[in-house]
This record gives C-alpha cells, sequence and structure tokens, in this order.
C-alpha cells in the first residue's frame, strides 16, 4: 500500500490553450437559475494525493492568480481540506460556501474562523434536507452565519462549491465532496481569479432560500 501511495503522489504541470472569456447567465422567472462562464486558464496543475497531511504537502503555498490546481484524491480528505489551505495563506474578507450536508464539527470550524476574524462575512447555502435532515447542524449555523451578516440559504442544491477574497487574491473551489468527511475518491479543483469568485458569487447572490429567517439580507458589497 505504501509504494502504491508513493505512485500517485507526484504531479504534472501542462499549459492550457487561451480561451476567450464570456459570461452567461438565464432565469426562467421561476427562481431556476443557470449560469455558464468560459474562463482563460494560462496553466494548469495536476496533483493526487491520499490524506490530508500529503494534501498539504503538494499543494503550492503560492497561489497564482488565473491558474488552476486540479485534485484527485483518496482516504480521509474532504473539501474543507481545501479551504483551509487558503485560510492559512490569508485571511478571508467574505466566503460562500454550498454543500448538500456537513458534519457538527465541521459548523464548530466555520464558528471559530468567523469568530477569529479568519472569515469576516459568511454566506452558506445548503440542501432542502438540511434542515430537518441536519437539525443540530442547523440549528448551530444559523447564529454563526447571521453574526457576521450572512444568510444560511435552503434549497435543492447539491453543489459543492467555496468562492471567497481576500487581501491576496480571490478564489473558487469546485468539489465533489460535501463538507464532511467522506474516505472515497473526490476531484477538486481551485482556481484563483476575480472572475471567478464574481461568477459563484453573482449566480448564489441570486438564489432564493425557501425559508425566511434571514429577511433583511443583502449580498456582500451591496450598498
Amino acid at each position: 500500500m505504501d509504494e502504491m501511495m508513493e505512485l500517485n503522489l507526484d504531479f504534472l504541470e501542462s499549459d492550457c490553450s487561451p480561451e476567450e472569456s464570456r459570461p452567461g447567465a438565464v432565469d426562467d422567472g421561476n427562481g431556476e437559475r443557470a449560469q455558464c462562464r468560459e474562463r482563460k486558464t494560462s496553466t494548469a496543475q495536476f496533483r493526487r494525493a491520499w490524506s490530508e497531511s500529503k494534501l498539504l504537502e503538494i499543494l503550492p503555498v503560492d497561489l497564482r492568480d488565473g491558474y488552476s490546481y486540479h485534485c484527485i484524491s483518496g482516504g480521509n480528505i474532504d473539501s474543507l481540506s481545501y479551504l483551509k489551505h487558503i485560510i492559512r495563506l490569508q485571511p478571508l474578507d467574505y466566503c460562500l460556501f454550498s454543500t448538500w450536508c456537513m458534519a457538527e464539527e465541521d459548523v464548530r470550524q466555520f464558528g471559530e474562523w468567523t469568530e477569529s476574524g479568519k472569515i469576516g462575512r459568511l454566506d452558506a447555502y445548503v440542501g432542502e434536507i438540511f434542515p430537518g435532515s441536519y437539525a443540530k447542524q442547523h440549528k448551530a449555523l444559523r447564529p454563526i452565519v447571521a453574526a457576521t451578516g450572512g444568510r444560511v440559504c435552503v434549497f435543492r442544491n447539491h453543489a459543492k462549491i467555496y468562492a471567497g477574497t481576500g487581501p491576496k487574491f480571490c478564489f473558487a473551489v469546485e468539489s465533489s465532496a460535501n463538507i464532511n468527511t467522506n474516505p472515497r475518491t473526490e476531484n477538486t479543483t481551485i482556481h484563483i481569479g476575480a472572475d471567478i469568485f464574481e461568477f459563484y458569487k453573482e449566480f448564489f447572490d441570486g438564489i432564493k432560500s425557501y425559508t425566511k429567517d434571514f429577511p433583511n439580507w443583502k449580498p456582500y458589497g451591496s450598498k
């Protein structure tokens, strides 16, 4: 097993052809949204890991604007590990996350980050089953998010996304993994750039929540 792990811990770098960037969005008037963006990526970096500790070793400290970092992982790695790496590099003025489910320890982690100032404003986007099937997590998450001026938005959601901005860079993380530890193979891509951050923020800002417990919520940055 150790030999197999070593074989899967290398990484490759390759150049991608530049593409013109064209944003587009569609709303059918019933709150159903679709959005697509074609984005130029100067360089893609590919990395593989089998544990969270190895993930920290292979992710670069210098995440460069316009670059994407594609990861495939197995073992004890969830999508929150990638956000942890970004927060090690910079505090976040704003962060949104989207998930189907999450554990109580993950809610506590967000609480620690907001209380310590590592995340300023936080918005949370969860699946429609979250208030019922994950009632403890939902109850604990709401005051944490509300304290930052954000909202917990409940809707028909299965996307796994982080997007945020800080003093060094803007980013988005796309992952097949939920915010909970899952010993399965998962794919995750980190994109660095203001355009990809704005792409996801614009989409999630337009979602209408099934619940009405954040009536005074306004998108981050709006006056």
